[in-house]
């Protein structure tokens, strides 16, 4: 597993991964069924109830390969779920004030939700009508479009960043922490949906080749499509590490010292590009505290895994058992979302003299700014969260983390019935705890 991740890349600030095109034997099929979407169209599926997601939704076709049924299963349910999800985000953006939305970022994000919904709304149309996705070359084509609006939708949250800060006179940091936090969550489930089918369907193939996949598909017995049905966190920890440790060199010359303690041996059901993310930037801002007050303390991570379900109160959740019309496992020794492993708890402590007490109330806030209304809109510099965000597309490994880093994780935690919790102990440290749920249900947004 440890030769495994070392192939692993981290991700770009707020993406998943930049995606490629698909192999060339799969046809491209967008502009040929692209439909002309209507506003009735949009608000008809925007009134329909979205399906709460779990990761046992995703991971309930089995491991790869998968047969015929199970990746047509795969495709109509990606399906059931993708445009409704769509038509919400573009309701939400029709709702923003009128001189928001005529921003060329804001606009630009609108007509690629637009963009995305007119190429799915044939294969929606015609499931309405009976005529689901029944046939493998239905399922490449759909395929293909799914790996379209993913590439289409890498960079979202970074536009979206720069047209709020270049409209900020005329929406509250209120409004755009709120707009933000409710995006990015969307901008979550539906990129997993997605990018679970993908990788699920190149890790079907005879001749599978993760490589030719657009989204991460490692080939390897604990995984299911994106996810890891036993990731081991310390794992994630020391690479994360790593990554920062090399930019503090970088930028200041020095590397701090880590500790992993607790139960470093800890596997759970998890996605490791999402947890690569929070990490990432939960040890950015606590390197970067140590840092800038000389702290020659180490920074100890512990994990700490939930105890097992059964032993706590109300007893274990009902998973239930896969039909037998599932691909063949390449491994039966580790079985899919093990009740036994539940959640773990990750804390960060750092001696990094704390957060400011004029700082605190507002790391929560994307627009947490120093900047007064009469500056230039500021860019990577400074302690802007908006700024930050905007210029996160260029790739940048700005240690200075804290305005954006968190709320950006606290939402990647929680849409998984997770969270992450701050306690700072100013002119001494910074405690913070990170926990995830491995199985449970997801928030619908």
């Amino acid at each position: 597993m440890r030769a495994m991740f070392r192939h692993t890349r981290l991700l770009r600030p707020l993406g998943i991964r930049a995606p490629t095109p698909l192999r060339p034997q799969l046809r491209c099929f967008t502009s040929n069924i692209a439909h002309d979407v209507s506003g009735a169209e949009i608000s008809a599926l925007a009134n329909l109830p979205q399906h709460p997601l779990s990761l046992a939704d995703l991971v309930r076709q089995g491991r790869p390969p998968l047969s015929e049924r199970s990746l047509l299963a795969s495709a109509n349910f990606t399906l059931s779920l993708i445009p409704i999800r769509l038509a919400h985000r573009l309701q939400a953006l029709q709702n923003l004030p009128y001189i928001v939305v005529s921003n060329p970022n804001i606009s630009q994000i609108y007509n690629n939700y637009l963009h995305s919904l007119s190429i799915l709304l044939p294969y929606w149309q015609a499931a309405s009508k009976g005529r689901a996705i029944t046939t493998l070359d239905n399922e490449i084509k759909f395929t293909n479009a799914l790996a379209e609006l993913v590439a289409t939708h890498t960079d979202t949250i970074p536009v979206l960043a720069k047209g709020f800060l270049e409209c900020r006179k005329y929406i509250s940091p209120e409004e755009v922490t709120r707009f933000l936090d409710e995006h990015l969550r969307a901008r979550i489930g539906t990129r997993l949906i997605s990018e679970q089918h993908i990788a699920l369907h190149f890790s079907s193939q005879p001749h599978f080749d993760p490589g030719a996949s657009p989204t991460p598909c490692p080939e390897h017995p604990t995984y299911i499509g994106v996810i890891d049905t036993a990731l081991k966190p310390a794992l994630i920890v020391e690479s994360c590490a790593g990554f920062v440790a090399d930019i503090c060199e970088l930028r200041y010359g020095i590397r701090p010292k880590l500790i992993i303690n607790g139960e470093p041996e800890t596997t759970f059901a998890f996605l490791p590009m999402h947890l690569e993310y929070i990490i990432t930037e939960l040890l950015k801002n606590a390197f970067r505290a140590s840092i800038e007050s000389k702290s020659n303390e180490p920074i100890v991570v512990t994990i700490a895994p939930e105890p097992p379900l059964k032993l706590q109160p109300g007893g274990a959740p009902e998973i239930k058992t896969p039909s037998e019309d599932l691909g063949v496992f390449k491994s039966d020794a580790i079985k899919p979302l093990d009740d036994n492993a539940p959640g773990v708890t990750i804390r960060i402590r750092d001696r990094g003299g704390g957060i400011p007490p004029d700082v605190l109330p507002n790391i929560w806030s994307y627009s947490f700014t120093t900047f007064s209304e009469d500056d230039d809109v500021p860019g990577s510099t400074g302690n802007d969260g908006l700024g930050a965000i905007a210029t996160a597309s260029t790739g940048g490994s700005s240690i200075a983390g804290l305005g954006y880093g968190l709320p950006l994780s606290r939402a990647y935690a929680e849409y998984f019935g997770g969270g992450i919790a701050v306690q700072s102990l100013y002119g001494w440290g910074t405690d913070v705890y990170l926990r995830l749920k491995g199985v449970g249900k997801v928030d619908k947004k």
